[in-house]
C-alpha cells in the first residue's frame, strides 16, 4: 500500500510517499523560520507557512518518488494533537486530494506516528520490525509520555508531563542562555563543551511514572540569575548540568518501567529523542534493546505518518476522525 502523508500539526510542513508502512519513498520536510525571531511559535503564522508551502511540498514529495497522485493508494493526514489552525491546513488540504484523486483518507494520531517512525527505513534493505511489546518515551516539544505499547495501535499510558514538556524545558532554557530556538539542537551542543557536574540540579521526586519539569527549568531560572550577578554565566555548563538533570529523569523512569513490565523492545520517538545524551543514558540503564529513529525522522515528518496510516488500515479498517483535535491522546 503506498501513502501520501501531511504533516503540519506545529511548525514543520512534510509530506511523504511511504510504501507499506515502512519504506520511505521520499520525505521532504520544510521547517519555517519565522519563528526564530519570536523564540517560540506563533500558532497564526505557522499556519499560514503551512499553507504556503503545502503544494510546493507535495508535488516536490511525488516527483522525487516518481509518480503522480493516481498512483498512490490512500492520502493521510495529521488530526492531533497539535496547534489547531496547524492541523485544520494540513487535515483540509490531504481531504481535498483524496477527494479529487477518489482516494480514501486516513487521519492520524501525531503521537502514534513518532512511535511508528522506528517502522521505517530507506534504500533497499529492510530494518529489522522492533518486537514488542515495547515501552514507548515519547519526547518533543509539546509532549512527554511514557506507553506500553501492548500490540500494534494498542497502547497502555503508563505516565506524562504534569506540566512542561521536556522539550518546551529545552527551549526556555535556551531562551534563558540565550542560545536561540529551538532550542534542544543549541542546548545539547552547548552541553558539549560543559561540565554536567558543575551545578546540582533538583529532580521532582513523584511517584509512578509521571514527569515534571517546571521545578527543573525555575532552578535553572535561578541559577542564571544569581549567576548574572556575580559576572558571566558559564553557559556550557549550565547547559551540561540541565541536560545531565532532564536526561536521568527520563531515563530512569523509562528504565523502570521497562523492568516491570513483560516487554521485548523500548522504544524512543519525538525530537529530543536526536538527543544523544538521552539516548545513552537510557541504553546504560536498561536490559533490553533499543530502538530510536535516526534523528531526521525524531523530529516531526510526514514519513511518520505515512507509517501509522498504514497501520490504521491494516489494524483498524479506514477509519476517518469526523474532525481534528488538538489535545487528542494516544492512549
Amino acid at each position: 500500500m503506498r501513502i501520501l502523508a501531511i504533516e503540519t500539526s506545529c511548525d514543520e510542513t512534510g509530506v511523504a510517499v511511504v510504501d507499506d508502512g515502512r519504506h520511505i519513498i521520499s520525505n521532504i520536510v520544510a521547517s519555517q523560520l519565522a519563528h526564530q525571531d519570536t523564540g517560540g511559535i506563533v500558532p497564526e503564522v505557522a499556519a499560514r507557512e503551512h499553507l504556503r508551502a503545502l503544494d510546493g511540498i507535495t508535488q516536490q514529495a511525488l516527483n522525487e518518488a516518481g509518480i503522480e497522485l493516481r498512483a498512490v493508494d490512500a492520502v493521510a493526514a495529521t488530526v492531533g494533537p497539535g496547534l489547531v489552525g496547524c492541523l485544520l491546513v494540513g487535515a483540509n488540504y490531504g481531504r481535498g486530494l483524496a477527494l479529487a484523486a477518489g482516494l480514501p483518507f486516513i487521519g492520524v494520531n501525531h503521537l502514534e506516528g513518532h512511535v511508528y517512525a522506528n517502522w521505517l527505513y530507506e534504500g533497499d534493505s529492510p530494518t529489522p520490525e522492533p518486537e514488542i511489546p515495547a515501552v514507548v518515551l515519547i519526547v518533543s516539544g509539546a509532549h512527554s509520555d511514557l506507553v506500553l505499547m501492548e500490540g500494534h495501535r494498542r497502547f497502555r499510558p503508563l505516565g506524562r508531563t504534569i506540566d512542561d514538556a521536556a522539550g518546551e524545558a529545552f527551549d526556555k532554557v535556551a531562551r534563558l542562555l540565550g542560545l536561540g530556538f529551538p532550542g534542544g539542537p543549541l542546548v545539547e551542543r552547548a552541553a558539549r563543551e560543559g561540565d554536567p557536574n558543575a551545578f546540582p540540579l533538583p529532580r521532582a521526586a513523584l511517584s509512578g511514572y509521571d514527569f515534571s519539569f517546571s521545578g527543573l527549568k525555575t532552578a535553572v531560572l535561578r541559577l542564571v540569575r544569581s549567576l548574572e550577578t556575580k559576572g558571566e554565566v558559564p553557559v556550557a555548563d549550565v547547559a551540561a548540568s540541565f541536560q545531565k538533570a532532564i536526561t536521568e529523569i527520563l531515563a530512569e523512569k523509562t528504565a523502570r518501567a521497562a523492568a516491570e513490565h513483560a516487554v521485548e523492545t523500548v522504544l524512543l520517538g519525538g525530537g529530543v529523542a536526536a538527543n544523544l545524551a538521552l539516548r545513552a543514558e537510557i541504553q546504560k540503564r536498561i536490559g533490553h534493546p533499543l530502538r530510536v529513529p535516526p534523528p531526521r525522522l525524531c523530529t516531526d515528518n510526514g514519513a511518520m505518518i505515512g507509517a501509522a496510516a498504514f497501520f490504521v488500515m491494516r489494524d483498524r479498517g479506514t477509519e476517518v476522525p469526523v474532525s481534528v483535535r488538538s489535545d487528542m491522546k494516544l492512549a
